[in-house]
């Protein structure tokens, strides 16, 4: 198998969109978690407690998927390197590496969205049932 210098180049563009948007998930959870931790110390709920850490677990994935992401970009560079210095065998090993730690990086985003989705639904399953609540209290003050 030949591998040549352009083939870890095609991962540049990938790699760069995928780092910015883990940066863009980074700084919204950093703006939810200031907020979450002004209104607790307003008011001490174990709700927002919950919230916080579940923000937590979220934050290390994306510490986590940042990392991998970087790693693949840095391998992709360094095959490149590799290639350009004519070494085949090293650079197909290096950026076998490369993909293997931007496959970590996805699958760890894919973790970090079945929280986040979870969260929101907990969310919303807690709205549903006040509206709930409410409506059968109508209902039993209507008869």
């Amino acid at each position: 198998m030949t591998l040549h210098v352009e083939t870890p180049a095609l991962l540049f563009s990938a790699t760069s969109l995928i780092l910015l948007a883990y940066t863009n998930r980074f700084l919204t959870l950093a703006t939810i978690i200031r907020g979450l931790k002004k209104a607790y110390k307003e008011k001490e709920n174990r709700m927002i407690l919950l919230e916080i850490k579940n923000l937590n677990l979220r934050l290390t994935l994306i510490r986590f998927m940042q990392m991998a992401g970087a790693a693949s970009l840095f391998l992709s560079v360094l095959t490149m390197l590799v290639l350009f210095l004519d070494y085949q065998i090293m650079g197909i090993y290096l950026f076998g590496l490369s993909l293997f730690a931007l496959l970590i990086s996805l699958a760890l985003c894919i973790w970090e969205i079945n929280i986040s989705v979870g969260a929101l639904r907990l969310h919303l399953s807690d709205l549903t049932h006040k509206e709930l609540e409410k409506e059968h209290q109508s209902t039993t003050e209507a008869k």
